[in-house]
């Protein structure tokens, strides 16, 4: 897989939310280390001048090593039992929180590609545990997608919405995440209660959920999708699948040195 980095800009839809968010600077400063790091590692292709006219996502290639993680980045892990919208145990030595966007082509890239290795080699052997976070930034079909996603979530059929909405690309703010398709995907994901899933996704509770997880990703500086956390160390962009299982194998060799050092003090 050839890693990729996006370059976009949230919708005006969002702009309310980021001029209430509350900036948090120690986690600022690690995501800035972070995007300093990938700028130096990747390359830009010379689509970026083009993309960047037509507000599509310029291309890169190259990988880049995470940041140093930071203790306010590692406390963001939620580790609910109930959380719908995760993956994994809630004791898993490694936690991997994702910003995404489901109509971002890049989350779609990870989605297929790494995040189906990922749960094999990592989730399913109870060392990761994998927390979405809603992060939408490219309009109302965003926000909606978001919503249907959370509704799924009610149903347990978030993970399974998840798989069908990045099944293939899909043209961005065309349709494909109107209400139509969305109940159409709802279905495909085995959600059983239709009815109850558009109240959901109309409800107040929806949105407040999908608003936390996007303060939650503004007050890091997330600006562009997907970002990642893993263990509190930042991964920006859709990076070769090596990437994340390199940054899952230091952390949690990383854990079982802390919770061995933690036994040994005792």
């Amino acid at each position: 897989m050839t890693g990729s980095t996006p370059s976009t800009s949230p919708s005006p839809s969002s702009n309310a939310a980021r001029r209430n968010r509350r900036r948090t600077v120690g986690a600022v400063a690690v995501l800035a280390a972070a995007a300093v790091t990938a700028a130096f590692a990747l390359t830009l292709d010379d689509s970026g001048d083009r993309n960047e006219k037509t507000g599509e996502p310029a291309a890169v290639t190259g990988s880049a090593d995470p940041a140093p993680a930071d203790e306010s980045l590692l406390a963001l892990a939620r580790r609910d039992t109930s959380d719908p919208l995760a993956v994994g145990p809630a004791d898993a030595p490694v936690v991997l929180i994702e910003y995404s966007d489901f109509q971002c082509p890049f989350c779609g890239q990870f989605a297929r590609t790494t995040e189906p290795e990922l749960l094999r080699s990592y989730v399913e052997k109870g060392i990761l545990r994998i927390e979405w976070r809603n992060f939408p930034i490219f309009g109302e079909e965003s926000e909606q997608a978001a919503l249907a996603g959370w509704a799924a979530g009610q149903q347990d059929k978030f993970w399974e919405f998840h798989e069908v909405a990045y099944s293939k690309p899909r043209e961005r703010n065309s349709g494909a995440f109107d209400a139509e398709h969305l109940v159409a995907m709802a279905r495909a994901a085995g959600v059983a209660d239709i009815e109850r899933f558009q109240a959901d996704m109309a409800s107040d509770q929806a949105r407040g959920a999908v608003l936390k997880d996007q303060e939650e990703g503004y007050n890091l500086g997330v600006t562009s999708t997907p970002a990642f956390l893993v263990n509190g160390k930042p991964i920006l962009g859709a990076q070769p699948t090596d990437t994340f299982k390199s940054a899952v194998e230091t952390a949690a060799k990383t854990a079982e040195a802390a919770k061995t050092a933690k036994g040994a003090g005792r």
